[in-house]
């Protein structure tokens, strides 16, 4: 169980460093006080692969129950922070290690359906794909709280009046520029609920037989699974080397692949060549594909921040500029308020 609260507070720090920069760490020797400093970047992170290196030393290959973490998950959480942090040789290393253990493969789809319920739907225990998710059960409080209303059994539609719906606009660049032929891009439908003719709502995460309207769904929810990794491994290897790899590129094609229905591990006429690519277009090319795969899961910022990407790509999209302090979130004034540690000195530049 200690391994398994290691891999959690390493995970919950990751995304506490990510979003707000230093932040104070609780260990053995602090939990009793209450007022603690923050730490920086670079402590918070040291802590972090101090517990994923305990962590995947004493998790095992094989989950106890079905949702608990593996030393796969460990590996997968190192590599991504690896990627985070520009350390790509270790990166592209604990990426492979997930891949050579053969434990996981890609879900194979031939349709949207497929997509909507053998991977993502509310009925499934597990995946081949899976390495950790979220795991939810259709009942009141334990059900997914992201659920996605569509396709009601009864009615063809849910009254969306006091329900959630995850939706966009069909003019949005990143809607325009996706492929038709993407099974994926089927995972939206275009329903005029109040919003304008235009308003696209994903049907991603639904759940038609969920407890309740907001909440009371039986979709997991993905941290990290095999498609991801892959990617991790394509981007990685390609800046480790400098170039784009066969391997890499072999790796992408495996998820862009799926993605049009064909054979996961067979050329096809969607391929990407490696010929074609240089390294910072096969960058783009991964990006473009995590930015499709991973609509929902919570990647997307972190993918535009940590490559820079963010600014020229969030005007192109929205029209809106961002300043420098959006990369940071605001230390809530609760948290200086109550901890004497920390002051209106040390919140983050621009609030």
């Amino acid at each position: 169980f200690v391994a398994e609260a290691k891999f959690i507070r390493a995970f919950n720090y990751f995304n506490l460093v990510r979003n707000w920069g230093g932040v104070p760490l609780r260990t053995d020797l602090n939990l009793d006080e209450v007022d603690v400093k923050r730490s920086t970047e670079a402590e918070v992170y040291d802590f972090i692969f101090q517990d994923l290196s305990d962590a995947e030393n004493k998790l095992p290959e094989e989950p106890r129950n079905i949702g608990r973490p593996t030393t796969y998950a460990v590996k997968s959480l190192m590599a991504d922070v690896y990627l985070t942090k520009g350390m790509y040789s270790e990166a592209s290393s604990k990426a492979f290690e997930v891949i050579q253990s053969d434990k996981f493969s890609l879900v194979p789809v031939t349709s949207v359906e497929d997509f909507q319920y053998n991977l993502f739907g509310p009925d499934i225990l597990t995946t081949t794909e899976e390495i950790f998710y979220l795991k939810f059960a259709r009942q009141p409080n334990l059900g997914n709280w992201i659920l996605f209303i569509l396709n009601h059994p009864d009615t063809g539609l849910f009254n969306f009046g006091g329900a959630y719906a995850h939706y966009s606009d069909s003019t949005n660049p990143f809607y325009v520029n996706w492929d038709d032929n993407d099974l994926r891009k089927g995972l939206w439908d275009q329903i005029d609920f109040g919003l304008g003719e235009t308003t696209l709502v994903s049907k991603k995460y639904v759940d038609q037989n969920a407890v309740e309207r907001s909440a009371g769904a039986g979709n997991d929810l993905p941290i990290y699974r095999y498609a991801e990794i892959l990617l991790i491994y394509a981007e990685a290897m390609a800046r480790e080397t400098g170039v784009p790899t066969a391997e890499g590129m072999e790796a992408l094609n495996k998820v862009h692949r799926r993605a049009y229905g064909q054979e996961i591990d067979s050329p096809s006429s969607f391929d990407y060549n490696l010929e074609d690519y240089n390294l910072d277009s096969f960058v783009d090319l991964v990006l473009d594909e995590r930015a499709y795969e991973f609509v929902f899961e919570g990647k997307r910022w972190y993918d535009l921040k940590r490559t820079g990407k963010a600014a020229q790509t969030i005007i192109e999209a929205k029209g809106i500029t961002i300043a420098e302090r959006h990369y940071l979130w605001p230390i809530p004034i609760q948290e200086i308020d109550f901890n004497d540690a920390i002051n209106s000195e040390n919140q983050n530049p621009g609030y």
